[in-house]
């Protein structure tokens, strides 16, 4: 009997957790409707302020908000504050998607619109479902963790092939030399899949990736293939 009844504690918990999850996807829609077209900035929130990345993201999403551009990061420190410091000093939409962990990462003081999630995946959807483009900047195991995410939706066309700029190629060289050497050589990817991503050194070489793949492809509504 006791058996039985924290089954059924715990079924009753696990509906209301979906019932909360559905709660953070309606917010997280409702917020944001309307922020296209949007960049996505991804990268460490380790990046300290004194070093040259903070000043290049910041300046990378400047430029990219003062055309127009939305701009949105996971609403944190390093990378992501500098994001958000760009945006707003275009005046663009600076977009802060945080997080709660047992660490609490604070949401930065540069965002014009934040959300905090409670799960991973929901901020990872709304990460990816408004952006145009994706610029990621040096990062750890989470910055990888949405690289590759980004890059499995467009290699299943779940989403559309948009612009994936890896900044800093000394960074990002053994990355691609393990996924060209290693996971290309064994079959396991195709070389399609490698040309989902571009390398960029200068924030000039990010805005012109972005800026000729805006103006080369019509975007009608929100995306071709929608998550599903």
């Amino acid at each position: 009997m006791g058996q039985e009844y924290e089954i059924n504690l715990l079924a009753k918990e696990e509906s209301w957790r979906m019932f909360r999850i559905m709660g953070e996807l309606v917010e997280g829609f409702d917020k944001l409707v309307g922020v296209e077209p949007a960049v996505t900035i991804y990268g460490s929130a380790r990046l300290r302020r004194d070093d040259p990345l903070y000043s290049q993201t910041e300046e990378i999403a400047r430029r990219l908000g003062g055309m127009g551009f939305s701009i949105i990061t996971g609403g944190g420190p390093g990378v992501m504050e500098a994001a958000n410091k760009g945006a707003l000093q275009a005046t663009a939409p600076s977009i802060g998607l945080n997080i709660e962990l047992p660490e609490e990462q604070v949401c930065n003081n540069y965002t014009t619109r934040s959300i905090t999630f409670d799960h991973f995946f929901v901020r990872k959807i709304m990460l990816v479902k408004y952006a145009t483009a994706f610029v990621i900047l040096p990062g750890g195991i989470g910055t990888m963790d949405e690289l590759s995410e980004v890059l499995t939706l467009m290699q299943t066309h779940k989403i559309r092939p948009f612009p994936v700029v890896l900044y800093d190629g000394t960074f990002w060289q053994g990355f691609l030399d393990w996924m060209r050497h290693s996971v290309l050589a064994r079959g396991y990817i195709s070389e399609e899949d490698l040309n989902l991503v571009r390398v960029c050194d200068e924030p000039e070489a990010v805005i012109n990736v972005v800026q000729t793949w805006y103006m080369r492809h019509e975007i009608v509504g929100r995306r071709a293939l929608p998550f599903r």
